[in-house]
C-alpha cells in the first residue's frame, strides 16, 4: 500500500470547512478557467485562420503563375494553359492548377454604374472554390458548346447596382473596338473581405478568351494549391527554379500580407495570453499546496517523530496537488469544450461582418491541439507542486508539534 497515497485521501475529506478547502475549490477554479480559456481561445483562433485562409484561396489559390510583363495593367500576356498544367502535374507538391484570366469591365444599369474586373475561371479541372461563399442563388452553368452567361457578383457590388438574382447587367470592355457582352446574374457571393468583394465578378473564362480573341489553349495565368501550405515559400522557390524564365509566380501571402500579417498578429497576442494563464494557475497550485503544508504542520511533525521520511510526507502533499489538478483539467475540459460545442453548433455569438469578415464566431476542432493544452496545465501544474513540498524538509518535528 502506498502509505503517501492513503493519508493524503484520507486528509482530503477531512479538509472540509476548512480555511484550506476554501484555497483548494479556488485552485481547481483556476486551474479550469484557465484550460477552458486557452481551449476556446485556440478553437477560435484557429477557426478565424481557417475561415479567411479558406475566403482568400478561394479567389486565389496559394500561387498564381502569369506571364512577366513591365505594365501594371490587371490585364496581362496570356500563356499556353495545357502545357503548363501538364509542367505543373510532374512537382509533387502540387495539389491542382485551375486556369484564369482576368478583364476589366464597366457595368451598367439604368440608375448606376461600377467598374469591376471580370474573372473568368473553368471548372473542368474540378469545381471551383468560390462555391463555399454564394448566399444566394446558384453558380454558374457551364456548357460544352459555348461559354455562358452567367456571372457571379458580390453583396456589395448587387446592393450598389440595385441587382438580383436573375438580373441582367451591361458589361462594357474598354479595348479596340470596344465590346457589350449582356449578362445574368446567377448567383450573389459573400466572403467579407472587401479586397474581393468590391471588386470581382466571376465568369466564364471562354467569355474572355471571346473578348481578346484567343485560342482555347490561352489562359491570363494558373492558380495553383500547394499540398503543404506551410512549405509555401519553398515550393514557390522551387517551381520559380524549374518553369519557364518569363513566368512570375505570386505567393497569396505577398498578395494579401496585410491579412496574413493580422492572423500572425492575432497568434502572438494569443500564445502570450496563454502564458499568463498558465503562469496564475501554476501560482495558485503553489500558495495551495503553502497553505495544506501550514495548515498540516502539526501532522508533519508528528509523522516524522513515527519515522516518516521526507519523500514520503512530500508525497502525500504531491498527491494532494495532483488530485486538484486532475479535478481542475476535467472541469476545464467540459466548460471549453462545452462554449465550443454550443457555438459550433447554435452560433450564439454574431460578429459584425464589416470588421471581422465573418458573421458569427468560428470554431475550428484540432485533437491534438487540445491534447497539447490538457499535457501542458498537466505538466506545468506537476511542476508547480514540487515547489512548495521541499519546505518540508526544513521543518523540525519537534517545533512542528508545538506549532500553533
Amino acid at each position: 500500500m502506498n502509505v503517501s497515497r492513503y493519508i493524503s485521501a484520507k486528509i482530503d475529506g477531512a479538509d472540509a470547512g476548512s480555511f484550506t478547502a476554501s484555497v483548494t475549490k479556488i485552485a481547481i477554479i483556476s486551474i479550469a478557467m484557465g484550460l477552458a480559456v486557452m481551449v476556446v481561445s485556440f478553437a477560435i483562433l484557429q477557426g478565424f485562420r481557417n475561415e479567411i485562409q479558406g475566403k482568400i484561396f478561394s479567389f486565389g489559390a496559394h500561387l498564381q503563375i502569369s506571364r512577366y510583363d513591365t505594365n501594371n495593367s490587371l490585364e496581362v500576356a496570356p500563356i499556353a494553359g495545357p502545357r503548363l498544367q501538364q509542367q505543373l502535374g510532374r512537382f509533387p507538391q502540387v495539389q491542382y492548377t485551375q486556369p484564369y484570366a482576368v478583364k476589366t469591365a464597366i457595368i451598367k444599369t439604368p440608375d448606376e454604374v461600377l467598374g469591376v474586373v471580370l474573372k473568368g475561371i473553368d471548372e473542368k479541372g474540378g469545381q471551383s472554390p468560390m462555391r463555399q461563399n454564394l448566399v444566394a442563388g446558384k453558380f454558374m452553368a457551364f456548357s460544352d458548346t459555348a461559354a455562358s452567361n452567367d456571372v457571379l457578383i458580390s453583396r456589395k457590388v448587387a446592393d450598389k447596382l440595385r441587382l438580383s438574382v436573375g438580373s441582367e447587367a451591361l458589361f462594357y470592355f474598354i479595348q479596340n473596338p470596344p465590346r457589350i457582352r449582356k449578362f445574368r446574374v446567377s448567383g450573389i457571393y459573400s466572403t467579407g473581405l472587401d479586397e474581393f468583394d468590391e471588386v470581382y465578378v466571376i465568369g466564364d473564362i471562354r467569355q474572355v478568351r471571346e473578348l481578346n480573341a484567343w485560342p482555347d489553349s490561352l489562359v491570363g495565368g494558373m492558380e495553383v494549391v500547394v499540398r503543404d501550405f506551410p512549405r509555401l515559400d519553398a515550393t514557390a522557390e522551387t517551381l520559380y527554379e524549374k518553369l519557364p524564365y518569363d513566368l512570375k509566380i505570386d505567393k497569396i501571402t505577398d498578395q494579401y500580407a496585410q491579412l496574413f500579417d493580422w492572423l500572425q498578429l492575432l497568434n502572438r497576442n494569443v500564445i502570450i495570453f496563454l502564458i499568463l494563464i498558465i503562469f496564475v494557475a501554476a501560482f495558485n497550485i503553489v500558495a495551495t499546496i503553502f497553505i495544506m503544508i501550514l495548515e498540516r504542520t502539526n501532522m508533519i511533525g508528528i509523522l516524522k517523530a513515527l519515522g516518516a521520511t521526507d519523500s514520503q510526507i512530500r508525497g502525500m502533499f504531491f498527491h494532494r496537488g495532483i488530485s486538484l489538478t486532475v479535478r481542475g483539467i476535467l472541469i476545464g475540459n467540459a466548460v471549453g469544450i462545452g462554449f465550443c460545442a454550443l457555438q459550433h453548433y447554435f452560433k450564439i455569438i454574431p460578429l459584425d461582418p464589416e470588421n471581422y469578415y465573418m458573421d458569427r464566431v468560428p470554431i475550428h476542432w484540432d485533437l491534438k491541439i487540445m491534447l497539447v493544452l490538457n499535457a501542458a496545465t498537466f505538466v506545468s501544474s506537476l511542476l508547480a507542486v514540487f515547489i512548495p513540498t521541499y519546505l518540508i524538509s526544513r521543518i523540525n518535528p519537534v517545533k512542528a508539534i508545538k506549532f500553533d
